[in-house]
């Protein structure tokens, strides 16, 4: 009887169940959707039973589209979005909404914590920066503004966390989500406890933190009755959405690197090592493989300002496209095929969410310089796809300031595009790699964990012959050396427009 590997992938707008037969063939997938409330303007919140009706709604979905029995599932694995804030009880039930890597409510709370423990400290303890994005903020501020909901709680998890609870009844997380809390020793790989100890945090609250391939347990007779799987499933804990995406796209040996192009999008390469960058542009995660590390840098509006681009400027496009049934990436692939690379001039600066990494800097904003009366749309379709490598080209840098890269794998829906990939290979003058699965790498990366953990595979490296590279995309040397030069320029143009982000900020905020 022929067995499978069911991983979960609870994002940011829904679960999706996928389901691989062990030689990493995709079998089928169902996704169930939840919603994210928005309370207060930069408060973003979950209902996590929201997520376990999901869970149980697509795996039933799954198991029924694949056509098999419940017992052919060899083990559930688990992806999930990172830097969430989820007080639970004893009974593993929510005590308040899940406050999610989005919300960034907590910005007092990243002040206090910078206050107590040390930006500096904090990065190389934990090697991120002190953030309202992460765990140990929201935790704070649930703690000053909700003190009661803070006095309930027994554990703090993630997504991920909450429903391997509530298949196996223990309560654990793995160490590359544990990163993302601020309150983790990314070289011990244990919860820290001089930072906890600087917040007034108690140990007892945090989850056990083990490696991602670990055991949680195995299916509850209750869950099974509620989810249809059979009970005494093998449960793995899985990893980060990330850190998953990172196996799934092929990172599993020292120097090994990708880029996920989605709606943001970020460059990480394994090694044995973090790397600590002295301006702490970048950040390190704990790798599946806890004897890797992946250092990383993540830009907040990659495939977002496309479709931002494409929902403002291209209405057009949008109606032939409905009436012709074709893509409307497709045309707008078509017409930048008739443009050059420096778009006519134009440059754009990515930043309309602010930015992480590498510039840190929630004031900036984005903007297109250079155009004139001869500039296009399709110049300024390409001058969005060019003005995101550039901006990836900064952490990409950064991170070869430690070892070399010849490569990297390209994963994520910004891959499937006809010019894209092109234009950042000849940006960063390297080949890219486009595996066969690339919008399922984050799932396929869970599955693996789990193969891992119940000995199907011997271990991570076993993705190389999983997800296979179906095409190279190299770069071309002339057109490289056009974009060195408004490379030069796009940084420029950072720099210059500083001082008119924080005016702006400061006019928004008068008039909020």
């Amino acid at each position: 009887m022929e067995r499978y590997i069911l991983a979960h992938d609870l994002g940011t707008s829904g679960n999706k169940a996928t389901l691989y037969r062990e030689d990493g063939r995709l079998a089928a997938s169902a996704v169930a959707a939840y919603n994210t409330r928005y309370p207060s303007p930069g408060w973003a919140e979950q209902d996590p039973r929201d997520w376990w009706r999901a869970v149980c709604v697509s795996t039933r979905d799954l198991i029924e589209k694949a056509g098999i029995e419940a017992g052919q599932v060899a083990c559930v694995s688990f992806s999930g979005q990172m830097m969430g804030c989820l007080l639970a009880d004893r009974e593993g039930r929510p005590i308040r909404p899940m406050i999610t890597w989005a919300d960034t409510r907590a910005s007092i709370q990243e002040k206090e914590i910078i206050n107590r423990v040390g930006m500096e400290k904090m990065y190389r303890i934990t090697g991120h920066r002190a953030s309202a994005s992460y765990s140990a903020a929201k935790l704070l501020w649930v703690r000053e503004n909700e003190p009661e909901a803070y006095k309930k709680a027994y554990r703090m998890l993630h997504a991920k966390d909450f429903i391997i609870y509530h298949l196996t009844g223990r309560f654990v997380t793995d160490y590359s989500d544990a990163g993302g809390t601020n309150l983790f020793d990314l070289r011990k790989k244990e919860w820290s406890a001089e930072i906890c100890k600087a917040l007034e945090i108690p140990s007892e609250l945090l989850p056990q933190a083990c490696p991602s391939a670990e055991l949680a347990g195995s299916v509850t007779k209750e869950a099974a009755g509620a989810c249809g799987l059979m009970a005494g499933t093998p449960v793995v804990i899985g990893g980060g959405d990330g850190s998953c995406a990172c196996v799934g796209a092929g990172a599993v040996e020292e120097g090994d690197t990708y880029c996920v192009l989605g709606s943001s999008s970020w460059i990480s390469t394994a090694g044995k090592e973090p790397v600590f960058d002295e301006k702490l542009r970048t950040f390190n995660w704990v790798h599946l493989d806890p004897g890797l590390y992946t250092p990383c840098g993540t830009m907040q509006a990659a495939g977002l300002s496309y479709s931002w681009y494409k929902d403002t400027f291209c209405t057009e496009e949008k109606r032939i496209a409905r009436e012709s049934g074709q893509s409307v990436y497709d045309l707008l692939d078509q017409m930048m095929l008739e443009t050059h690379p420096g778009a006519g001039g134009v440059v754009y600066l990515p930043y309309l969410l602010g930015e992480r990494s590498p510039r840190w800097n929630h004031m900036a904003r984005g903007a297109f310089i250079g155009m004139d009366v001869r500039t296009g749309k399709a110049d300024m379709a390409r001058a969005v796809l060019e003005g995101v490598g550039f901006n990836l080209k900064v952490i990409l840098d950064i991170l070869e300031e430690r070892q070399r890269i010849e490569s990297l794998n390209l994963i994520g829906g910004g891959a499937k595009g006809k010019v894209w990939p092109q234009i950042l290979a000849d940006i960063w003058g390297k080949p890219l790699k486009l595996p066969v699965y690339s919008e399922e790498a984050t799932s396929l990366g869970a599955a693996v964990c789990g193969g891992v953990g119940i000995g199907i595979y011997p271990d991570y490296r076993v993705i190389k012959k999983l997800n296979r590279t179906a095409d190279t995309i190299r770069p071309k040397a002339a057109r490289t050396e056009i974009y060195e030069r408004y490379y030069e320029i796009f940084d420029q143009a950072y720099e210059a427009l500083q001082p008119v982000y924080e005016k702006l900020a400061q006019i928004r905020q008068a008039d909020a």
